[in-house]
């Protein structure tokens, strides 16, 4: 049984917490619950794992995870632990930064279930919604009345409504819109001991009738509400800081200033008291307007401080938001391929950047407000000698900014906040021992306090030995600020614990918070004795014990007594062992143990299609299992090779519960915002559990499809026709575990190679040509459609490109990579290589039909091999479309001026490596009008789609893509990719054209 080590009666030992979740019979819990509710009762050891991080620093193995589906289960829940001394922790998307979402304690998940808009009241901009509803689909449901739930923090599209609640989340608008506080009016909670409740605004006199320190915890509350309001307002006023941003301690501050005028509003009272005080079920909340346009300007500096320095003059032009990005992040920035060409875009010598964005009526008055900004920030528009010339049109502070760049339309607007939003996941992307980690990351200031603060920080961080970089909401003083620290030794651990302490003195002799948006969690809550003082201190203890009489509800955080280098995901005592030597090169610090170590928990493989579009991650966006989702999949991983879990990462066990549904689309490796890559790390594990466990027939002949392809080939028409016989398809499903459901590749007799060399070979001379193609021979278009392979080489004839199909290559190697072979994948890997390498420097060019070969060449190829010859084969290989728009041949064509209109869905390998977007802009060159999709994986990833137990999850995230095609704007469907066609083809009844074919058929 737990001890609680505190109660109301003794409210000075409440929080000195001792609970361990193997005190309990979790089989009973099980077997209790599963009888008390409707919702799911899990507490596997896989489930627990799951949920023991969040997007923290932190890991805590949870008693186990239950996810309720109305309040009434809550309740249940609640009152069922509360019996049995059983701590609770309200959970959402799990994306908290400070540890508030991890705890010994009975999960609650509402983002499962629990999502629902209730009401929505557009003329009184109310809504009235669940918890577990993520903020990109409330905000999609609020968009076409024109209104917004208004605080934006950066993971708004994974986050729910109840963690922006319960943290008190805001975001890079606060400076207009606050924090979460200011809109919440109304909400339905369950307390400690399972009774349903209202909060809401309750008139003062009201308050004190019903209070009661003997009574009910509601009584209970309103006693406790009514002290602080009438004894401790002064200490209040004192030691809370003026700042718009600051989530540290329970909100009373915003319980004062609401008493003064004679009523408080209780649920305001739960805004960042991250689950401690209550529970809530339903939220009534406020909306604003969404803004008619928005115009930024970019201002760049020679030095950080002298961007500090500029935050309070910017602010008085009233923007929307101001953004810092520090000469860190812009250095590394420059060396992505995403973020280099805007980084270029800035004058030379820029150090560092403000990002100011203004609201607008009119695009106009959008233009009018930067102009005005630009005038009075940068001298003449050009580098001054001394920061000082130039009189300031609103204000008398210096000019300090060295130049400044506009942004008015959509496209660039997006592409400097892209920049702004570089900062975390270049950050995040080290793979060393030692990692920015999130424990003092979002300090609040006073905007004039910010160069003084910052001197010092970076001082302060001199003296520790270590460095970080600045990044964020400058303008209402929230820096995030991640220094460099290796938890895995005792030396770090102190050297992160001494920086806190630091940084907290700093926070109080500037007057600012020790955080502004994320929270106390496990990270901050010891600080805030330090910020508030002893008295405040007892009083949110006092107040924690009035709502939680046992502190059963995430205990520990805000005022308890966690302590921030406990519990860490990555300690002293922290070990890895994968059980194998890895059989692919992986080209980063730590190697393999990088890579699976690299998730920082995030969520943004979470993120529903419908609001962020992007290929990642596509079983989960099917199931909304967490452990479908990269992060569930990578903890896992992660867990099983550092002992956390039971058993090996290649058991079978593991195999099928963890990895088996992931389906190498590779959108992490781009999508991820530290580039996690699953799809790998399953090769690698995939491989090893081959070598220990052996493989099934049914892998070994999806391994050596070439081989298939071709005998079909030889054997057609009869090929045809042996999958037609009545029972051939379920005899198939039976034996091979093929589903009979799927249709079947059709076999060509006349193979793409016999069509070219009866055709007598190019048609274009050697001597005559511009270029000169190798095109590779793939199995699917030379034996299944050679139709796409014939339009590749009379396009590429067209541009005036001499054609030749090599002979001395086998297969590119990415079915057997994609089913764990990574030996044959290295063989067929090297025959490639040695056959083309000396082609390629010979000034040849290797040309693929298919993009999961193309890709294959151009990126696993270096997984499997080193040296220069893999080297040059991979920077000279294309996709035929990515290698007409490289070389821009597609301009010399005549395509009749076509005017038909396409909906393009591109294959997720080549999204993966940014190579997506050359078919766009080849077909549109010859006339089509296209629109291409935001889409995921079709689904069929190879031979996923094609396996019976996969069949109904590959159709479930088929659907998702069926529904973007049936709202699209284009007449007729194209994509390049096999499995995407077929999955396409068994849903509309015919497989789409592949866009080199589209460009076949417009020159013809």
């Amino acid at each position: 049984m737990a001890t609680t080590g505190g109660s109301a009666d003794d409210p000075a030992s409440a929080g000195d917490y001792d609970y361990r979740s193997d005190d309990v019979d979790r089989p009973a819990m099980v077997a209790d619950l599963d009888g008390l509710i409707a919702g799911d009762v899990r507490f596997d050891d896989y489930s627990r794992q799951l949920y023991a991080t969040d997007a923290s620093a932190y890991e805590m193995t949870p008693v186990g995870v239950v996810f309720p589906t109305s309040t009434d289960d809550v309740a249940a829940v609640v009152e069922y632990c509360a019996d049995r001394e059983v701590p609770v922790l309200p959970r959402g998307g799990g994306t908290s930064l400070a540890g508030q979402t991890v705890n010994e304690a009975v999960v609650l998940d509402f983002s499962r279930h629990m999502t629902d808009v209730i009401e929505m009241v557009p003329e009184k901009r109310r809504a009235r919604a669940q918890p577990g509803v993520k903020l990109g689909d409330f905000n999609a449901e609020l968009e076409p009345h024109g209104l917004k739930f208004a605080p934006d923090p950066a993971w708004g599209d994974k986050s729910v409504l109840g963690g922006a609640i319960g943290n008190n989340s805001t975001g890079s608008h606060s400076l207009k819109y606050g924090k979460t506080d200011a809109y919440v009016e109304e909400v339905e909670a369950v307390l400690a001991d399972g009774t349903v409740t209202t909060f809401g605004e309750v008139d003062l006199d009201d308050l004190r009738a019903e209070a009661d320190p003997d009574g009910s915890i509601r009584e209970r509350i309103y006693a406790e509400v009514a002290r602080i309001v009438d004894e401790e307002a002064d200490e209040v006023r004192e030691k809370y800081p003026d700042l718009k941003r600051n989530v540290s301690g329970y909100n009373l501050d915003q319980l004062i200033d609401e008493a003064a005028a004679g009523s408080v509003n209780l649920a305001r009272l739960l805004a960042g008291s991250e689950g401690t005080l209550a529970i809530i079920t339903e939220a009534t909340v406020t909306l604003e307007p969404v803004p008619e346009t928005k115009a930024i300007g970019l201002l760049t500096y020679d030095d950080l401080i002298d961007a500090m320095e500029d935050v309070a003059p910017i602010l008085e032009h009233d923007p929307a938001a101001v953004e810092v990005l520090d000469d860190v992040l812009l250095d590394l920035a420059r060396e992505t391929a995403e973020f280099a060409d805007v980084v270029g875009t800035l004058p030379e010598g820029t150090d560092s950047v403000l990002l100011v964005e203004f609201y607008a009526e009119s695009d106009e008055e959008g233009r009018e407000k930067v102009a005005d900004l630009i005038a009075d920030r940068v001298p003449d528009g050009t580098p001054a000698a001394d920061p000082s010339e130039g009189a300031a049109t609103l204000t008398d502070a210096p000019r300090r900014a060295r130049d400044a760049l506009e942004a008015h339309d959509a496209e660039t607007r997006t592409k400097f906040w892209k920049m702004r939003k570089s900062g975390l996941p270049i950050l995040l992307g080290r793979t060393s021992d030692a990692k920015h980690i999130a424990f003092i990351e979002d300090t609040a200031i006073p905007a004039e306090n910010l160069p003084d603060y910052v001197a010092d920080f970076q001082a302060m961080l001199d003296d520790h030995d270590t460095f970080a970089s600045y990044y964020a909401h400058a303008g209402p003083g929230v820096l995030h600020i991640r220094p460099l620290v290796n938890t895995k030794t005792v030396e770090g651990i102190a050297q992160m614990e001494s920086i806190a302490d630091a940084a907290t003195d700093l926070v109080v002799k500037y007057n600012g918070s020790v955080s502004g948006e994320h929270g106390d969690g496990r990270a901050r809550t010891q600080w805030n004795r330090k910020l508030y003082g002893d008295r405040l201190w007892e009083t949110f203890r006092d107040l924690k014990s009035a709502y939680d009489p046992d502190w059963l509800l995430n205990p520990g955080t805000v005022c308890g007594d966690v302590d921030m280098t406990e519990n860490l995901r990555f300690g002293p005592d922290y070990e890895f062992d994968a059980g194998f030597s890895p059989a692919l090169d992986w080209d980063n610090e730590n190697g393999m143990q990088g890579m699976v170590e690299l998730c920082h928990g995030c969520g943004g493989c979470r993120g529903p299609q419908e609001t962020t579009g992007g290929v990642m991650c596509p079983t989960y966006r099917a199931s909304q299992e967490e452990i479908t989702a990269t992060r569930g999949r990578a903890n896992l991983l992660r867990q099983a090779m550092s002992g956390d879990l039971d058993g090996d990462a290649t058991d079978v066990e593991f195999m099928h519960e963890v990895l088996d549904l992931c389906i190498g689309c590779k959108g992490c490796s781009k999508d991820c915002p530290s580039e996690v890559d699953l799809a790998k790390l399953k090769a690698e594990v995939t491989h090893e559990h081959h070598q220990q466990h052996g493989a099934s027939l049914r892998d070994k002949l999806f391994a050596n499809v070439d081989a298939m392809n071709e005998l079909g080939s030889t054997l057609a028409p009869l090929s045809n026709w042996a999958a037609k016989i009545p029972g051939a398809r379920t005899l198939m499903e039976k034996t091979l575990g093929i589903a009979k459901e799927r249709s079947l590749p059709t076999f060509h007799a006349e193979s793409l190679v016999d069509w070219f060399d009866d055709r007598g070979g190019s048609l274009v001379s050697e001597a005559e040509a511009d270029r000169r193609v190798l095109l590779f021979p793939d199995a699917y278009t030379t034996y299944n459609h050679p139709e796409s392979g014939k339009a590749a080489v009379r396009v590429l004839e067209a541009a005036n490109v001499h054609v030749r199909i090599p002979r001395d290559v086998t297969g590119s190697g990415r079915p057997p990579f994609s089913k764990g072979f990574l030996e044959k994948a290295r063989e067929q890997a090297a025959t490639n290589v040695d056959a083309l390498a000396p082609r390629v420097r010979d000034g040849w060019d290797v040309v693929l039909v298919e993009p999961s070969d193309a890709v294959m060449f151009q990126s696993d190829y270096r997984d499997l091999l080193t040296g220069t010859d893999v080297d040059a084969v991979a920077d000279g290989s294309y996709g035929v479309m990515e290698y007409l728009d490289t070389f821009r041949l597609d301009e010399s064509l005549d395509t009749g001026g076509t005017d038909g209109s396409l909906t393009y869905h591109g294959h997720c390998h080549q999204k993966s490596t940014n190579k997506d977007h050359h078919a766009v802009g080849v077909l549109r060159r010859a006339g089509y009008a296209v629109d291409p999709l935001d889409s995921g994986c079709c689904g069929m990833a190879g031979s996923f789609g094609y396996e019976a137990e996969h069949f109904s999850m590959s159709k479930a995230i088929g659907s998702i893509l069926f529904d973007q095609v049936d709202e699209s704007r284009g007449e007729e469907l194209v994509a390049p990719g096999a499995s995407c066609r077929t999955q396409l083809g068994d849903h509309y009844e015919a497989a789409p054209p592949t866009p080199v074919e589209k460009l076949d058929a417009a020159l013809r």
